[in-house]
C-alpha cells in the first residue's frame, strides 16, 4: 500500500504543524497501562478495552503495523485471587487481616484472563492476535532478540497484532515494583525497547489522564503540556502519584518517552479513556503530550501558554481601567485612524483569505461573511468613533444610598474582567469585539476561524499597535491554534465570560466544555409573520429585505409565516413570486407545500444562511406565536400588520430577544440599535439579551464610604436607607 494511501482515511484539515510527523507513520507501538485496562475495583474495564481494540482494528485495516504492549495482569490477578480467598475463607479467617498476595502469583493468574479477553475482542473484529511474554533476561540474549524481530516482522506482514507483556510470574527481578535495573524494568520501558528493536515510527503510551501536566492533574492550575521540551520541563514538572495498581505511573511513562524520543522514536502520551485518541493522534490533532528529539527547536523560549495569555489580558485591563476617561477614548480614536490608514493592507490579506476559501470549496454563505466588502473598513472606523463618543460606561453610579449617618453606599458599573470570544468567518467581528472590550475596560482573548487567519492577524496587529505601551498590547490576545481553546475553556479562575459567535455546533461544543459562563445564541431562526390586515407593499418590502439584504446574517428571515386568509386574496402568491424573482429557493411546511406545490422542508428548525427559506400557512396570530415558540430560536421575530391590537398581542406574546412590528428583523443589530457595535446577539435570559454592546460587558460592584463605623451587633447603628441623588465617579 502506498504511503499516501495509508493516511487517506485519517486526513484532517486541522493537523497541528508539530504533529505533521504522523504522515510518515506506518509501524507503531501502543502501550496501554493498568489504570486503563482495569477499573478502580480491579476488574477489567471491558468497555475501554473494546474501544481500544476497535481503534486498532481500524488502523490494522488501513495498513498500519501495530504492536500492543499491555499491563494489567497483576492487578487483574490480585482481584481474582482476593475474591477466591474470600469465597474459601471461614468466619474466623475473615476476622484476621488478609495477607498481601504475592505479585508473581497475581501475574500468573491475571495473564490468562487478560489474554483471553483480548483474543475474544479481536476475534469478534476479525483480527488475529498473538501473545508474547518476555522478561528482562530474554533481551540479554542476542540470538533471542534477532529471532524475536524476525518473528514479529512475519506476524506484522500477516496483519497479526502481537500483544506483549512482561512475564512477571517468572521474572528474576529482586523487587518487581521498585527495581529499575536492567534492559527494561516495566511495560513502559518494554514498549520503548520494542519501538527501538522494531524501528517503529511512533510510540503511543495510553494513560488515565490526557497527558503530561505541569503539576498534578487534579490541581486546577496544572496545564497540559502539548510538547515536552526536556531542557524546560524536566525542571518544572511535578509528578503525581504512581499508578494505583501497576508499578509505573507518569514518571515511568516520561522516562520511557524521553529515552525513546532521544533515540529518534516520536512518542505521544495520551488518555486511554477516550474512545478515539489513537486515531486522533494519527490525524495530527494536538492531543496528549508529544516527545520528539527536535522539540526544543520547535518551541520558542517566549512561547505564551493559555493561562499566561489570560493573566496578561487581566493585568492590562486593570491598567486600562485606571486610565481617565479621555485617555481611554483616545485609544479608540487611534484605532479607528489606524484601520483607515492600513485599509489597503487589510484588503490584500482579506482577499487572500477569500480566494483560499473559494479554492477550498467553502459554502457561499461562509465566503460572504468572510469578505470585507467595499466601505466596510470605513463603516467599522465610524462605529468605533461612535463608541468613543458614548457616555463613559465605567464607574457610573447606578444607585446611591445612605445606610446610616455618614455611611454612603454606591452601586457602580465596572468591567467583567477577561472575555474569551470564539468566532467563525467574519473578520469584521474582531474589530467590533476589540473596540467594545476597550470601551468597557475588559481584557480580551480572540479565536477566529482558520478561514480568516490572515485577515484576523492583520486586524489584530493594526489594533494592538494603537494601544499605548503603558497599557500593553497583551490587552487583546489572538489565539492562533484551535488546540489552545480547550485549555482556555478550563480557566474559569481567570476568564470571566465566553462569547461564541458561529454555528450551532460551535456554541453547543463550548457550552459543554466549560464552567465559565457562556453568552450567545446557537441559532438564528428568525420569523416574519404576515397578518391578514397587512398592507401589501409594506409586507413585500419587509419580507424581501429580511431575506435578501444579507442572507448569511443571523437576523435574516428563515421562515415566512402567512395568515391563511392571504392564500385566498392573492397576497401570498405575490409574496412567493417576489421571493422567487429575487432568486430565493422556497421550501414549504405541510400546508404551504401542498397549496403552492413547493418541496417540503425537512425541518422548521433550520437556519439556511443563504438565499432560501421556509414558507408556512397558519390560522391566525396565536398560531404564528405557537409556531415561533415551538420551532424558533428566541432570536428575532416580527409581525406585519395594520391591526394595532394584534400587533401588541404579538409583541408581548412572543418570547424572543427582539420582537418587531412592521420592521425588518435585519434591524436587530448593535450598530443599528445605536450601541456602536456588538459582540454578538444573545438569546440567553441571564445577564444580557439581544444585541450585546458595552452594557452587556459590564457588571456592578459596591463601594461603601464611612468614617470609622463598625457593626458590633448593630448596637448604636441607626439605619436610614435613604436614596441619594446619583453622582458619577470621576474616571
Amino acid at each position: 500500500m502506498a504511503q499516501r494511501d495509508l493516511h487517506s482515511r485519517f486526513k484532517t484539515d486541522s493537523m497541528d504543524p508539530t504533529r505533521a510527523l504522523v504522515t510518515n507513520v506506518k509501524r507503531l507501538i501502543v502501550k496501554v497501562g493498568t489504570a486503563v485496562v482495569t477499573r478502580a475495583d480491579g476488574r477489567l474495564a471491558v468497555g475501554r478495552l473494546g474501544a481500544l481494540c476497535e481503534q486498532l482494528k481500524e488502523l490494522n485495516s488501513q495498513g498500519y503495523e501495530i504492536v500492543l504492549v499491555t499491563s494489567g495482569a497483576i492487578g487483574l490477578g490480585r482481584q481474582r485471587l482476593r475474591y477466591r480467598n474470600l469465597v474459601n475463607s471461614s468466619l474466623a479467617d475473615l476476622q484476621n487481616p488478609q495477607i498481601e498476595l504475592d505479585g508473581k502469583a497475581c501475574a500468573a493468574v491475571g495473564q490468562s484472563s487478560l489474554m483471553a479477553l483480548y483474543d475474544t475482542l479481536f476475534s469478534q473484529l476479525d483480527v488475529t492476535s498473538s501473545q508474547h511474554l518476555v522478561t528482562d533476561n530474554d533481551f540479554r540474549n542476542v540470538s533471542f532478540r534477532k529471532q524475536l524481530s524476525e518473528t514479529l516482522r512475519s506476524l506484522l506482514a500477516l496483519k497479526v497484532i502481537p500483544i506483549f507483556n512482561e512475564n512477571d510470574a517468572v521474572s528474576t527481578r529482586r523487587a518487581p515494583y521498585e527495581d529499575s535495573s536492567g534492559i527494561f524494568w516495566d511495560n513502559d520501558s518494554l514498549a520503548g525497547l520494542l519501538a527501538l528493536e522494531l524501528k517503529a515510527d511512533l510510540l503511543v503510551l495510553l494513560s488515565d489522564v490526557e497527558g503530561l501536566y505541569s503539576g498534578p492533574p487534579s490541581d486546577p492550575n496544572s496545564m497540559l503540556i502539548h510538547t515536552y521540551v526536556k531542557e524546560k520541563h524536566q525542571r518544572e514538572v511535578t509528578f503525581g502519584d504512581k499508578s494505583r495498581l501497576g508499578r509505573g505511573g507518569m514518571t515511568a511513562k516520561v522516562n520511557a518517552a524521553v529515552c525513546a524520543a532521544f533515540a529518534g522514536i516520536p512518542v505521544v502520551i495520551t488518555s486511554g479513556f477516550a474512545t478515539d485518541n489513537i486515531i486522533k493522534v494519527l490525524q495530527g490533532k494536538r492531543v496528549g503530550t508529544l516527545f520528539h528529539q527536535d522539540a526544543h527547536l520547535w518551541t520558542s523560549a517566549k512561547e505564551v501558554g493559555a493561562r499566561d495569555m489570560a493573566v496578561s489580558a487581566r493585568e492590562c485591563s486593570r491598567r486600562l481601567q485606571a486610565m481617565n476617561s479621555e485617555d481611554r477614548r483616545k485609544i479608540l480614536l487611534d484605532i479607528a485612524d489606524a484601520l483607515e490608514a492600513n485599509e489597503s493592507l487589510i484588503k490584500v490579506e482579506n482577499e487572500a483569505d477569500v480566494a483560499a476559501a473559494q479554492d477550498a470549496g467553502y459554502e457561499k454563505s461562509l465566503v460572504s461573511r468572510l469578505a470585507l466588502k467595499p466601505g466596510k473598513i470605513a463603516a467599522l472606523a465610524r462605529s468605533i468613533r461612535v463608541l468613543a463618543d458614548m457616555e463613559e460606561p465605567i464607574g457610573r453610579v447606578l444607585k446611591r444610598t445612605e445606610l446610616a449617618d455618614g455611611l454612603i453606599l454606591e452601586k457602580t458599573s465596572c468591567p467583567l474582567g477577561v472575555l474569551l470570544v470564539v468566532f467563525e468567518s467574519r473578520p469584521d467581528a474582531l474589530v467590533q469585539i476589540a473596540s467594545l472590550a476597550i470601551r468597557s475596560g475588559n481584557g480580551l482573548l480572540l479565536k477566529g476561524g482558520k478561514e480568516a487567519k490572515r485577515s484576523n492577524a492583520i486586524l489584530h496587529k493594526v489594533i494592538t499597535s494603537a494601544i499605548p505601551s503603558n497599557i500593553g498590547d497583551k490587552l487583546i490576545g489572538l489565539v492562533t491554534s484551535r488546540e489552545d481553546v480547550p485549555d482556555l475553556l478550563k480557566l474559569d479562575d481567570v476568564i470571566d465570560l465566553v462569547i461564541p459567535r458561529g454555528s450551532n455546533k460551535l456554541v453547543c461544543q463550548i457550552k459543554d466544555s466549560t464552567k465559565i459562563p457562556v453568552l450567545g445564541h446557537s441559532d438564528g431562526i428568525c420569523h416574519v409573520y404576515v397578518d391578514k390586515s397587512a398592507k401589501i407593499d409594506i409586507a413585500k418590502n419587509i419580507v424581501l429585505d429580511a431575506k435578501i439584504d444579507y442572507p448569511a446574517a443571523c437576523n435574516a428571515m428563515e421562515t415566512l409565516l402567512v395568515h391563511k386568509d392571504l392564500s385566498c386574496n392573492g397576497l401570498l402568491n405575490e409574496l412567493i413570486v417576489e421571493l422567487q424573482h429575487e432568486g430565493v429557493t422556497l421550501y414549504g411546511g405541510p400546508r404551504a407545500s401542498s397549496l403552492l406545490n413547493l418541496p417540503e422542508a425537512h425541518s422548521f428548525h433550520h437556519e439556511y444562511n443563504s438565499m432560501a427559506c421556509t414558507v408556512e400557512i397558519v390560522d391566525d396570530m396565536q398560531a404564528a406565536i405557537d409556531h415561533i415558540h415551538q420551532h424558533g430560536s428566541s432570536h428575532t421575530d416580527c409581525i406585519v400588520t395594520q391591526n394595532h391590537e394584534v400587533a401588541e398581542s404579538f409583541l408581548h406574546g412572543v418570547d424572543s430577544a427582539a420582537v418587531f412590528h412592521n420592521a425588518s428583523p435585519r434591524f436587530c443589530d448593535g450598530a443599528r440599535f445605536g450601541l456602536g457595535a456588538e459582540v454578538g446577539i444573545s438569546t440567553s435570559r441571564i445577564h444580557a439579551r439581544g444585541p450585546v454592546g458595552v452594557e452587556g460587558l459590564l457588571t456592578t460592584r459596591w463601594i461603601l464610604r464611612g468614617s470609622g463605623q463598625v457593626v458590633d451587633g448593630d448596637k448604636g447603628v441607626i439605619y436610614t436607607h435613604k436614596d441619594l441623588p446619583l453622582q458619577t465617579l470621576a474616571c
